[in-house]
């Protein structure tokens, strides 16, 4: 053994020995130092375990008092974020940043919400914030985990949607309502009208004057027909009519009324004379029908409105509706519903019994071009030359087909009728009545409203047209699409070109927004609007159009 002797002045002296302790003769303390030699190894391994020990023990109680710490503090975090906090440890301990566990957390609860069905939403509905920020307060204060969050996330989507789509349907609904309305320029036209008719003599004048009295029923000249209520819309008719036509003198219009609106339409073309073509006014309390054609007039428009009616009482027991997926689903919603002027169209041939060929224009359209090839045009022996609603391209009808209209779940109507058939468009004819009377279309007309009603009401949607679709089957001549452009009071208006617009011989405001109405779209109104008479006193007083 080799010690050294060490005092306040240094080392002393040097001695080795095989001594297990040496002591310095000056008292000084012997400390070791620790050669390799032959002999020793017993001795020097008991002297480094002991040397080593002390220092371990205080690196590893560092480490895991360090270690505690970070499992305490990841503890607390994870109980935040994770579903599992467990799972969130071991992620963390041995790797993983907090934004890639946070993310694969949010997916996995985000993944297991998305597979939970509606069960998610029932889980979570009767506690749901009612905001983005009380949905944030509400995970921070309770310390609720990603899973929580997504659930609840889900279940306040659903409900958004869900207010979402009944505030849709609600709208439309309104919307539709609006066109019950008459505006109040109308309305005080009608009256200022009346009196108009009542104080001036000349607003009482015969229609036409004696000397065209013949026109009325020479089947040279072209004759229009008219059945509306509606003075100015009648008078946009007409007025778009003859500034279109290359030959107006030989323009004869029939526009038939009802009782109340007669002496205002009477004394507005009395007033406002057409010079340039021959025009009468009747009022249907004018006719002196058959009993049968009253009889028959009467049933008719008691059925269509018993349509009506049990349409509207669906609707009020599904409160709201849950689908409507078309605007025509809506249909019993509008005046025309029930108008008699708008379905006493299947008696035309009553109407007119000395009239051979006409072309019929609703009170709702606008004369852009030349209509006299019309009067030419060889329907192929068929009643009704029709345009379909092709303005898209060839063999296209979107929204127009027999499914639109039709209750194909009773086996009446798919017994009978081609589901993806294409519609003709009602609003813009040309009818041959002397073919017409020949045909049993009115009987048959008569038929179908019987067999509806029996039904209870569900083989079709109410309106005009598809009981009409029935009743000119086999009966109906296609003519261009350009003839007749419609669909102009709907809100999908933008499925309409401009091109399409500016071709069409008659754009047809067909649907609830008519031109004369605030929910009209402004940006096709003018086609309409040009050409009402603003030089009218009666416009100017009632503010039409302001």
């Amino acid at each position: 053994m080799m010690k050294f002797y060490i005092s306040a002045t240094g080392i002393k002296k040097l001695t080795i020995s095989s001594s297990a302790a040496v002591t310095s003769g000056r008292g000084g303390v012997g400390l070791p130092v620790i050669m390799k030699g032959k002999g020793l190894p017993s001795v020097t391994r008991r002297i480094s375990h002991r040397t080593l020990l002390l220092p371990a023990v205080l690196v590893l109680g560092l480490l895991l008092t360090l270690l505690f710490f970070r499992i305490t503090f990841i503890m607390l975090e994870s109980a935040a974020f994770c579903s599992s906090p467990i799972g969130c440890l071991g992620w963390r301990i041995f790797g993983g940043s907090d934004s890639t566990l946070i993310r694969e957390e949010l997916m996995r609860a985000l993944l297991e919400a998305t597979n939970d069905g509606d069960n998610g939403k029932e889980r979570s509905s009767t506690s749901l914030p009612s905001s983005f920020n009380d949905l944030v307060k509400d995970m921070t204060s309770n310390g609720q985990d990603i899973k929580a969050f997504a659930f609840k996330t889900k279940a306040m989507i659903i409900k958004m949607e869900q207010m979402v789509e009944s505030a849709r349907q609600s709208e439309s609904i309104f919307w539709h309502l609006a066109s019950h309305g008459v505006p109040k320029g109308i309305h005080c036209l009608s009256l200022k009208l009346a009196e108009e008719y009542a104080e001036n003599a000349a607003a009482r004048s015969r229609l036409p004057s004696p000397q065209y009295v013949s026109h009325l029923i020479d089947p040279s000249f072209h004759h229009v027909v008219l059945l509306t209520d509606n003075v100015l819309a009648a008078s946009v008719v007409v007025s778009s009519t003859i500034k279109s036509s290359s030959n107006p003198e030989r323009l004869v219009f029939h526009i038939v009324t009802d009782k109340k609106t007669y002496t205002a339409m009477h004394a507005w073309f009395a007033v406002n004379s057409v010079n340039s073509a021959v025009l009468e006014v009747r009022g249907l309390h004018q006719y002196d029908w058959s009993h049968e054609v009253n009889i028959g007039i009467k049933e008719m428009i008691e059925i269509h409105r018993l349509i009506c009616s049990h349409k509207l009482d669906s609707m009020k027991r599904e409160n709201i509706p849950n689908k409507y997926e078309h605007e025509k689903d809506l249909q019993h919603l509008r005046p025309s519903c029930t108008s008699l002027l708008n379905h006493l169209r299947i008696y035309i041939p009553e109407l007119f019994p000395d009239l051979n060929k006409i072309v019929f224009l609703d009170d709702d359209t606008v004369v852009q071009h030349d209509l006299s090839s019309l009067w030419e045009l060889d329907l192929n022996g068929k009643v009704v030359g029709a345009a379909f609603d092709s303005s898209c391209g060839d063999d296209c009808c979107p929204g127009r087909k027999y499914k639109d209209y039709f209750n194909f779940t009773s086996p009446i109507i798919s017994s009978k009728l081609d589901y993806d058939r294409c519609g003709w468009l009602y609003g813009m004819n040309v009818f041959d009545l002397q073919a017409w009377r020949k045909t049993n279309i009115t009987a048959t007309y008569h038929h179908w409203l019987k067999l509806n009603l029996n039904s209870g009401f569900e083989l079709w949607n109410p309106g005009a047209l598809p009981p009409s679709l029935i009743a000119f089957e086999g009966h109906v001549h296609r003519i261009d699409a350009s003839w007749h452009i419609a669909g102009l009071g709907y809100r999908s208006i933008i499925d309409v070109t401009q091109s399409a617009l500016e071709d069409g011989a008659v754009v047809h405001f067909s649907g609830p927004a008519k031109p004369w109405l605030e929910i009209g779209a402004p940006e096709i109104r003018s086609l309409w609007s040009r050409h009402v008479n603003m030089s009218s006193e009666f416009i100017r007083k009632c503010g039409i159009m302001e």
